[in-house]
């Protein structure tokens, strides 16, 4: 990484992918590193919370669709 891209903030796909692998517990110590020097708490914490809430509307929905299908 350039010094030019260390002044950079982080771009959405960056965000969401660093949400997304910590998440599932696979953050690579670099991109934390790079998400603590480039990135703001407060995009973090807004992509967590919308990630959070999706995750849980599907599996409600999932639940929903394998009782209707059960027949229950």
């Amino acid at each position: 990484m350039d010094e030019q891209d260390k002044d950079k903030p982080l771009t959405f796909r960056e965000m969401l992918q660093s949400v997304l692998a910590a998440a599932f517990g696979v953050q690579s110590g670099k991109n934390r590193a790079r998400d603590f020097s480039r990135g703001k708490p407060s995009h973090f914490i807004l992509l967590g919370v919308l990630f959070t809430s999706i995750f849980v509307l599907v599996l409600f929905a999932l639940v929903r669709l394998v009782l209707h299908l059960a027949g229950v």
